[in-house]
């Protein structure tokens, strides 16, 4: 038997101390409960239901271990906010390894030059701006993924549900598609900061219209693709969600570790280097204890070198990561530090790819995450065993 309390109860501010008085247990009666050390009578689980507003199906529930062996030959997804095909390599990579046939029905994403790349990797073209394509006509798919852009949302203690406290966002156009088309799961990317974007209330809106509007099983963590074996220091959200229960274990084994000397190229082109008074200025700044390594420039000019990449940014500065302090990252080690296998076709200019690489997600990171999600999310078996985290 699993059990969210200390999640609701987190949400709600409430303390264990006041959750035990208001139920009429003690606090550590009610940490051995949230721990799941032991089951609570039907009396005592009612009452915290009651108290944190929440049906009491949705707060205890029992999680089937993974049934990889029950997996469906084929999962159809759509791919929204798709970029570059970040999720479309990811799920490949994972689908191949639990034997399933992956089958995109749908892609989305307003950016041409994003369009383009695309199109001249995957063979199809996706539609442009998903706010205005009517979530009914879309074809029927059992998995959706999205790297959505982080936006604030105007709440008002989440009163009147996601139709108008997310609207105008493109995280309503999710949850407007997940209530149509009600597939059986998803995976969602966005940067580290949405747990604390606005307050921690976009955050917020969004596990509620997830979890309590739309009826999902929810988990998420932050994880870095450094520990995914990518050279590439780049913290992300992953949220994940299933319409039956589930206990996602966030710990992963990673076989293959790609370091800087498997990423940069041994050619490249004068263009890609640095002028001689940046390379010089650098250079009086900063002294590097490893070689090769990226330097780095933070926003108030100071110099620091990893032998790995901090995250790739669309927006940044031209010269805000310099290999050897002396010269830019070229388009295809800005893919490789992504995980994009180097068949990936460059078909736009080395400004719009720099782009479309710093807004990618990291391959090898969601791929593991997709290859352990899916049985938990399609799979059938008996008993689960513990959430790692409520």
């Amino acid at each position: 038997m699993e059990n969210r309390i200390r999640e609701y109860r987190k949400e709600k501010n409430i303390t264990q101390e006041e959750l035990a008085g208001r139920a009429g247990i003690s606090r550590k009666y009610l940490s051995m409960i949230e721990r799941n050390k032991t089951k609570p009578s039907i009396d005592i689980a009612s009452r915290l239901a009651a108290q944190l507003s929440v049906k009491m199906e949705r707060l205890f529930f029992s999680a089937p271990e993974a049934g990889q062996g029950n997996l469906p030959e084929t999962i159809r997804y759509i791919d929204l906010f798709c970029g570059i095909g970040g999720f479309r390599y990811a799920s490949r990579q994972a689908f191949e390894k639990l034997g399933i046939q992956g089958q995109c029905v749908f892609s989305s994403d307003i950016d041409k030059f994003a369009q383009v790349s695309y199109e001249a990797n995957f063979g199809e073209k996706p539609v442009g701006d998903i706010t205005q394509v009517d979530e009914r006509d879309l074809p029927d798919f059992q998995m959706l993924f999205a790297g959505f852009p982080c936006q604030a949302f105007s709440i008002c203690g989440l009163q009147k549900g996601f139709e108008d406290n997310t609207r105008g966002t493109l995280f309503f156009d999710i949850a407007r598609i997940l209530k149509e088309k009600k597939p059986d799961a998803f995976v969602l990317e966005n940067v580290k900061n949405l747990v604390s974007h606005d307050g921690g209330k976009t955050f917020k809106t969004i596990i509620h219209a997830l979890r309590d509007e739309l009826n999902y099983y929810v988990d998420h963590d932050i994880l870095n693709a450094l520990d995914f074996g990518l050279p590439q220091k780049r913290e992300r959200i992953i949220i994940v969600g299933a319409k039956k229960p589930f206990s996602m274990k966030w710990k992963f084994d990673v076989d293959e570790r790609k370091t800087l000397s498997d990423i940069l190229e041994t050619e490249v082109d004068p263009k890609h280097y640095a002028s001689k008074e940046i390379v010089e200025k650098r250079k009086k700044m900063h002294t590097a204890s490893a070689v090769p390594a990226i330097w780095h420039e933070n926003k108030s000019g100071n110099i620091s070198s990893y032998p790995y990449s901090c995250a790739l940014r669309a927006g940044a500065s031209y010269n805000y990561l310099l290999v050897n302090g002396e010269r830019r990252l070229t388009p295809r080690e800005m893919l490789r530090l992504q995980g994009f296998p180097d068949e990936f076709k460059i078909a736009v200019s080395d400004a719009q790819m720099r782009k479309q690489a710093g807004n990618a997600i990291p391959v090898a990171m969601v791929a593991k995450v997709i290859e352990k999600f899916v049985p938990l999310a399609f799979g059938r078996g008996g008993e689960g065993d513990e959430r790692s985290k409520a």
